[in-house]
């Protein structure tokens, strides 16, 4: 998968700190958006964010808990794309 570098790293980091420090985000989990909005075929993750279009699709109406879900799936799916 061709994911930037830096995308990645912000991802992992970002998803460490929600999964860490839960009440850091009890009222307000971030979007992991990054801006790029293009479809790996393959895989069928977008290329900035990790997320599947059904994550993506269900995360405005998610609420806190099912957005650390997705981030926790974002997390698992950055470390295997790291290995």
């Amino acid at each position: 998968m061709s994911l930037n570098q830096k995308a990645m790293i912000f991802l992992a980091a970002t998803a460490e700190d929600i999964r860490a420090r839960a009440q850091k985000y009890e009222h307000a989990v971030p979007s992991p958006c990054m801006s790029v909005c293009q479809m790996d075929d393959a895989l069928g993750l977008c290329k900035g964010c990790l997320r599947t279009l059904d994550e993506i699709g269900r995360w405005g109406n998610a609420d806190d808990a099912g957005r650390r879900s997705i981030w926790l799936a974002i997390e698992a799916r950055v470390a295997r794309c790291s290995v």
